[in-house]
């Protein structure tokens, strides 16, 4: 299944988050890796500073908040009028492996 978030002009530099809490119950995220789907809907981790497809991750290292249960992810740039597949897929405490999509659309405001 995947989320939406809401649209992000390309000139804007935007944390998006994941909250994690209702499919991880007392568990926590131990660690996460970010991914966004490149020109030809590949999958690609994400590094810092390293463009995909025209979207800037700016940060793509964990940062994990509220109690273990929310992963952040900073972007920058992108092309306008063009819908961004990003995906965090967290391992948690208990040894559990989830992967959420999130679409993000590039419009210019």
């Amino acid at each position: 299944m995947s989320y939406k978030w809401p649209d992000k002009d390309p000139d804007e530099t935007v944390d998006y988050s994941i909250d994690w809490s209702r499919f991880l119950g007392s568990d926590t995220v131990s660690s996460a890796t970010w991914f966004v789907d490149d020109a030809d809907g590949v999958k690609t981790q994400a590094e810092d500073n390293t463009p995909i497809n025209g979207l800037g991750v700016l940060f793509a290292g964990t940062t994990i908040s509220s109690g273990g249960k929310v992963t952040t992810v900073r972007l920058a740039s992108g092309t306008n009028n063009v819908r961004y597949r990003i995906t965090c897929q967290i391992n948690t405490t208990n040894s559990l492996i989830y992967e959420r999509s999130v679409f993000l659309r590039i419009k210019e405001k």
